[in-house]
């Protein structure tokens, strides 16, 4: 959701005109115990009410999960039944719970010799791994196997002769152990395209496509497939219509969503690094920074360490070994800042990204939604600036016209100064506007544009 600033029901997060009264229980819902405590409403369904096995149960007990999020409720009966199904749903939502409890119930029970019966497909390392993280805290009787790039092959050969139950990977990977005939995926049962759209923005579409040729399609033994996507590209509609046979359609309404904050600073392109570090200072709370190049982040984490910030980066030219040392610094609050390519934008779960910063602009409006999707999870409030340069000035009006929302400017010294926001009307003399070239009154011009009287498309 794109908000300038959301209020919401003080009792029980919903909009404006709730009248539900105080919340009668607050839990925290985090695998690593970080989690903002979730108001929740005293009708709130239970597991047990979804249909929940009392062994997966007790497991969620374990975990201190103990009532759905409003995805988890809509997806896991729908699932459960067997049907397969589309979750839209914005990041931080809860959908990964929404997918592993009906595949950890589907799995109960006989484990018959022939395969893994389910496989994850995930964009990149860090999302599979916490993939990983999230079921072997709901059930840890299942063997899984991880599968990508970036590593030796020895660790997860020897998972794959173990007989998983559970494959979870990236593209690549997975196709390559495929393709030397180690992963074996005509035993499927249970398929899940995670993070579709980020797939296709990487380059994964034919890939993806190959996985699931290789899976059950049709006859008594088909695969259930779900997709989850925060967007709905094209491709991830053709997928849809090719793969799925039915899907039950699960969209998670922004009502009840935290507050966020997201503002356009202008700033000068040579002053960007000392006003970053400006704001850092100013803010309280871990920041994610992002930039567009892998360079330029492990540049930009040498200079915050070096104006004293405790900084971290995260970009593809690191090992795994170091990523995750990287992650986990910033997960224990050894290190404040994450300077991170776009390679961190999908698959980190971290609670307390109390603010996002766009040192650079993405290449696309859906990066965008994807990297402001790390802050403002699970009940906290966040805060996400754009940096805006005179020489930006082409490019954002690029990503307004392919959609992205239109953002107010944020007077850049008043928040360096006081740590608030105040939005002005204009930028500054010299720098551009956040808003994209007015529409023309007149009819089709040849560029895109329609009669004013067209009704706008509206933006998530």
């Amino acid at each position: 959701m794109w908000c300038r600033f959301v209020r919401h029901c003080p009792s029980c997060g919903s909009s404006p005109r709730c009248t539900t009264g105080p919340p009668s229980q607050a839990i925290d819902q985090s695998f690593e115990g970080k989690r903002r405590a979730l108001r929740l409403r005293r009708d709130m369904t239970s597991f047990a009410d979804l249909g929940v096995r009392p062994r997966t149960l007790q497991s969620l007990e374990q975990a201190r999960i103990t009532s759905p999020l409003p995805v988890q409720e809509e997806a896991i009966p729908v699932l459960v039944a067997g049907r397969d199904a589309v979750a839209e749903a914005p990041t931080g939502s809860g959908k990964t719970l929404a997918f592993l409890i009906p595949m950890v119930e589907r799995l109960a029970g006989h484990r018959p010799h022939g395969g893994p019966r389910a496989l994850i497909v995930a964009p990149s390392r860090e999302l599979a791994n916490q993939i990983g993280a999230v079921l072997r805290t709901v059930d840890r009787g299942l063997r899984i196997a991880m599968l990508y790039g970036g590593v030796g092959y020895g660790g997860q050969l020897s998972a794959l002769r173990s007989s998983p139950d559970v494959v979870i990977g990236c593209p690549g990977r997975i196709l390559d152990l495929a393709g030397q005939g180690k992963a074996n995926l005509a035993s499927i049962e249970y398929l899940v395209l995670d993070e579709a759209d980020e797939m296709l923005d990487q380059g994964f579409a034919p890939d993806v496509e190959r996985i699931i040729a290789l899976t059950p399609g049709t006859g008594p033994n088909r695969r259930q497939t779900v997709l989850t996507s925060a967007t709905m590209p094209a491709w991830v509609q053709r997928m849809i219509d090719r793969h799925l046979v039915d899907p039950a359609v699960i969209r998670v309404s922004a009502q009840g969503e935290p507050t966020l904050e997201h503002a356009i600073l202008h700033v000068e392109r040579a002053n960007k690094v000392d006003t970053l570090s400006r704001l850092l200072r100013r803010h309280t709370g871990s920041a994610l920074v992002f930039h567009r190049t892998k360079h330029g982040a492990k540049g930009l984490a040498r200079d915050l360490n070096a104006r004293g910030h405790r900084s971290a980066e995260l970009q593809g030219n690191l090992s795994q070994n170091a990523r995750d040392r990287a992650v986990a610094a910033f997960r224990n609050g050894h290190a404040d800042v994450l300077v991170a390519t776009n390679v961190a934008a999908r698959g980190l779960d971290i609670s307390h990204v109390a603010m996002v910063v766009n040192y650079e602009l993405p290449e696309t409006p859906q990066w965008l939604t994807h990297r402001i999707g790390r802050t403002a999870r699970n009940g906290a409030a966040g805060r996400a600036f754009t940096f805006l340069t005179r020489e930006d000035s082409e490019k954002w009006r690029k990503l307004r016209r392919l959609g992205a929302p239109e953002l107010p400017g944020a007077d850049t010294e008043h928040l360096l100064s006081t740590g608030d926001i105040r939005f002005i009307s204009s930028p500054p003399m010299g720098v551009p506007s956040s808003a994209p070239p007015r529409r023309p009154q007149r009819g089709p011009t040849g560029n895109g544009f329609h009669r004013r009287r067209s009704r706008p498309s509206s933006v998530r």
